[in-house]
């Protein structure tokens, strides 16, 4: 079954909502990302912010957590919650992220994702496998201008669930309608398989 581009992004939508918890504040980047809204669970307390700054500000940090970058309105370090799902154009086999501009495109700005990721506890990437001449996305090596260097920690597509590890991209989950031989041909890096294989993505 081929999916249409709204069944794509649906799919990817809703399996990243899966990850939320009750307590989580999540930034929700343009585009895609922001279809996630849709799909949290009833009754979980999640807040959901989708410009950019501060949201989600935690405790006084542990002296081995002081970041002085996260301040309060007092200029007091402080922690903060997790974490941050963007589109992307580009993923690296390092977690490194491309997503706000193609050479010769117009260009409208970077937004905030430089902030997001450089200061998100984990940053969840929606975006389509392939390009829509099917070429690959997740590349071993970025060629588009950067965002972010080894800042992603998954990818959710419409034919996996991919985690960033220090051994490489580890396929968490497999969607029911596709293979390993598909989404393989699709990834440029080698892909890692769990013991006993990936899991099937719930849809």
């Amino acid at each position: 079954m081929t999916l249409t581009d709204d069944q794509k992004r649906e799919r990817i939508a809703r399996r990243i909502a899966l990850e939320l918890r009750d307590g989580y504040y999540v930034n929700l980047g343009i585009g895609m990302p922001t279809l996630v809204a849709n799909y949290v669970p009833k009754g979980m307390d999640v807040i959901l912010q989708s410009e950019n700054g501060m949201l989600g500000v935690g405790p006084y940090p542990l002296e081995s957590e002081v970041d002085p970058d996260l301040i309060n309105a007092g200029k007091e370090t402080v922690t903060e919650l997790p974490g941050t799902v963007l589109g992307a154009l580009q993923v690296d086999e390092k977690g490194t992220l491309a997503n706000w501009a193609i050479p010769g495109k117009m260009l409208k700005g970077m937004g905030g994702a430089m902030d997001l990721v450089a200061g998100a506890k984990r940053v969840f990437i929606a975006m389509e496998h392939a390009t829509r001449d099917n070429k690959p996305k997740i590349l071993k090596k970025c060629s588009l201008p950067l965002t972010g260097v080894e800042v992603v920690d998954h990818i959710v597509t419409e034919l996996a669930v991919i985690d960033v590890t220090p051994q490489g991209m580890l396929l968490r989950e497999l969607a029911p309608d596709a293979t390993l031989e598909q989404v393989q041909a699709l990834t440029e890096p080698k892909l890692l398989l769990p013991a006993g294989g990936p899991k099937p993505m719930p849809v």
